[in-house]
């Protein structure tokens, strides 16, 4: 049986809880996914960012999680963030545990990838200005 984490949350994440769901005594590799909000993108500076989520971006974040653990037979899990964060708070964890690290490396990989470009939750970025802009639209 392959477990499987997967929530958006409004509350601050625990990389322990992420990582500790996906740790076990047959797994010799627990690789962790850290995302923390930066203070600058594209050469600008950025003071805060703001996340917000389609109501079915869960189930998506499932469906990367599920099909992420079926591919690779691996545990594997991913807490996103929503609502207003600062700079340095943590975004996103993924982690996914394994025997050995290329394999988990592999998955952590597709995992992240697969999330960024499938889960429909949006950023807009805070400038120390005063304005903002939704990024990727």
């Amino acid at each position: 049986m392959t477990f499987v984490l997967a929530r958006i949350s409004a509350e601050p994440i625990d990389p322990a809880t992420v990582s500790d769901f996906v740790a076990g005594p047959t797994h010799g590799a627990v690789l962790v996914f850290w995302g923390v909000v930066r203070d600058h993108d594209g050469g600008r500076s950025v003071s805060a960012l703001e996340y917000q989520a389609h109501p079915d971006a869960e189930a998506f974040l499932h469906r990367c999680c599920a099909d992420a653990a079926a591919a690779s037979g691996l545990p594997t899990a991913a807490v996103h963030r929503v609502g207003d964060l600062t700079i340095g708070d943590t975004a996103l964890v993924a982690a996914v545990a394994a025997p050995h690290r290329a394999a988990a490396f592999d998955a952590l990989e597709t995992l992240v990838d697969r999330i960024k470009s499938e889960v429909p939750i949006w950023k807009r970025q805070r400038f120390p200005e005063g304005t903002s802009e939704w990024v990727g639209l």
